[in-house]
């Protein structure tokens, strides 16, 4: 069995593990683990409704004494891409004055998306592309952090990773030396339901990660179901569960959580999430660049990942409207998810360069 203790003990996922190793022994540590992570998850589900209940007062729209304190305090700033930085394929206006400003403060900059279809290096070609002065080592996907989640459990050499996704998360795993199958090549596969149709899977797969997936079919959806179900100690990992995704800047689309839907319907098991807004790219972001909680604000424009995981992990949020979110919803009386503070854009920062009057 693939131990995921040691990390999950840290990031809050190991009763997510427990619905994936029904049947299987489990090390005394895990067990030791589960229980202890039992009383701080009601602890913070006891902290959220407090949060709920205090939030009836509304969520504040950023003043400008407000964008000059959070400059003041904050030294780093975890931006989400889709709906902050970009829409589709398009810059949101004032963006690249704002990062520049910010870089001029001297302020760290970080840029996490829950889009896996694209690798480090993949997404870098993309900031460039839009005039964007980004540097690589700044760049956190989701695809990077499954990568880096399946390296930080000691990932047996010896077992395969089966991909629902495309080519970003199989990078990634590349860098990291893990051996994978499935993904883009698995694309035109179809599945003839013959009598007596059976499809033989890989006995070595030890982990399934599904990411978003535009070519998604019958095939791929079998075949992760066959190595979770039937491997021993399969994990199950997704890179994110978003609802919807901006793939144009015209609508939105059906997101990766449709893709780990159907996964997960098939196989009755909840998966180890690593995206927004689960602790382990938190935790990682912060020993990788070296940070306290108390230093960073998490900029985002969806309540359920970007705000919800900067709140999970003690930061400062702040939510831009020009992206998922609207204000109405917002200010909904059934949203229990408040920011910090919420601004209309990324650039409303700039206004800080103004001139301080008498």
């Amino acid at each position: 069995m693939i131990s995921a203790a040691p990390v999950l003990a840290r990031s809050g996922l190991v009763p997510v593990v427990a619905a994936q190793t029904r049947g299987v022994a489990r090390p005394a540590a895990w067990k030791a683990a589960a229980r202890k992570q039992a009383p701080q998850k009601r602890r913070q589900q006891r902290t959220m409704v407090v949060r709920a209940e205090a939030g009836s007062s509304l969520p504040k729209r950023a003043t400008l004494a407000d964008k000059r304190t959070l400059l003041d305090k904050v030294d780093c700033f975890i931006f989400d891409c889709d709906g902050v930085i970009w829409r589709g394929d398009s810059v949101i206006e004032g963006v690249p004055e704002t990062l520049d400003m910010l870089r001029d403060m001297g302020k760290q900059l970080v840029f996490v998306t829950n889009n896996s279809t694209k690798s480090r290096a993949g997404y870098l070609k993309k900031f460039t592309g839009l005039g964007l002065n980004v540097k690589a080592e700044e760049i956190y996907s989701s695809s990077y952090a499954a990568a880096a989640y399946l390296e930080s459990i000691e990932f047996p050499s010896g077992k395969k990773v089966y991909v629902v996704g495309e080519v970003g998360i199989q990078e990634e795993l590349d860098l990291k030396g893990l051996q994978h199958i499935g993904g883009p090549a698995d694309a035109d596969k179809k599945v003839e339901l013959t009598p007596g149709m059976y499809l033989e899977h890989d006995h070595d797969v030890g982990a399934v990660v599904v990411g978003f997936d535009r070519n998604i079919n019958y095939y791929k959806i079998q075949m992760a179901t066959l190595c979770i179900r039937e491997n021993p100690g399969c994990l199950f990992i997704a890179t994110n569960t978003d609802a919807v995704t901006h793939l144009t800047d015209a609508q939105e689309w059906a997101g990766n959580g449709s893709m780990v839907g159907a996964i997960r319907g098939s196989t009755k098991r909840e998966p180890i999430v690593v995206g927004k807004p689960a602790e382990f790219m938190l935790d990682n972001i912060a020993h990788k660049f070296g940070l306290r909680r108390e230093q960073i604000c998490m900029v985002g424009d969806r309540l359920d990942t970007d705000i919800l995981f900067g709140q999970n992990g003690g930061l400062t949020t702040m939510l831009c409207l020009s992206g998922v979110t609207t204000e109405g919803q917002l200010l909904s009386p059934e949203n229990t998810i408040h920011p910090d503070t919420y601004v209309d854009s990324l650039a409303a920062l700039l206004e800080v360069k103004q001139p301080v009057t008498a």
